[in-house]
């Protein structure tokens, strides 16, 4: 049996489970908010244009309006100044849409401190229990913060002083973009960075430092409880928007039953 007719047969026997890491995208996402004077994202809308009706009386759909960074959606290099002169998402090379994926799980220090950042001396204490981050790979960090996503609010976890949710150390943003050989961060946020991120040196390190050295980001995940902590296939397609800076993305992983 060909490789290829092994993993349709695989998924078809159950041998192979097929994981959605995606969050429904609708008018209730929730979407990320910036401070005047920064322009803000459109929120997905969804508008009918016929339904089996005298508009069209065999077919039904819709027009949608949406920002590219709206739902669990692909950070291509070039949605960063860093990666000005890297490529927009039409332009990220197909092989590097699949790849082999890690998960990180650190929900236990979000849950009680929800400013919890992942640190160098994290990811480094893992790969001593489970082995090297993958060549070409995906580092998913798992906080348990997929469980607000049905409210923006709660989401956003937003107060006087700003946003308050997990996510990367300055220092290990770096690190993990420099000296690591994965492909890209996936998380279960906004966005790859941490709620205070704007206040970090530099500001939004994961997207300066991972998109500035070509590597990618994929945000707003969910059930990442699901995966094994190593050896699940991530396949993360965005649409290829010529001279888009990303877009809404379906996450699927693989994993052996």
């Amino acid at each position: 049996m060909s490789v290829l007719s092994s993993l349709v047969e695989g998924i078809r026997t159950g041998a192979i489970e097929v994981v959605d890491l995606t969050a429904p995208l609708s008018s209730d996402t929730p979407v990320l908010m910036l401070p005047e004077p920064f322009a803000n994202t459109a929120p997905f809308r969804l508008t009918e244009i016929s339904r089996y009706d005298d508009r069209g009386p065999a077919w039904y759909w819709n027009d949608i309006v949406t920002g590219e960074h709206v739902g669990t959606h692909f950070d291509a290099p070039i949605h960063w100044v860093t990666g000005r002169e890297g490529e927009d998402v039409a332009q990220v090379p197909p092989p590097s849409l699949i790849g082999p994926a890690v998960v990180l799980d650190f929900a236990a220090h979000a849950a009680a401190d929800h400013d919890f950042l992942l640190q160098i001396e994290h990811v480094k204490e893992w790969e001593k229990a489970n082995g090297a981050l993958p060549d070409g790979g995906w580092l998913l960090y798992r906080t348990g913060w997929d469980s607000r996503a049905g409210d923006q609010a709660e989401f956003l976890n937003a107060d006087e002083t700003g946003s308050h949710t997990p996510g990367i150390s300055a220092q290990c943003a770096r690190w993990l973009a420099e000296e690591t050989p994965i492909r890209g961060i996936g998380v279960e946020t906004v966005g790859t960075d941490a709620g205070a991120g704007h206040s970090f040196e530099p500001a939004f390190p994961c997207h300066s430092f991972m998109l500035g050295a070509g590597k990618y980001g994929l945000t707003q995940l969910r059930n990442l409880d699901r995966l094994p902590v190593t050896g699940s296939v991530v396949l993360a397609p965005p649409l290829p928007i010529v001279g888009g800076s990303g877009s809404p993305v379906r996450v699927l992983a693989l994993v052996e039953r």
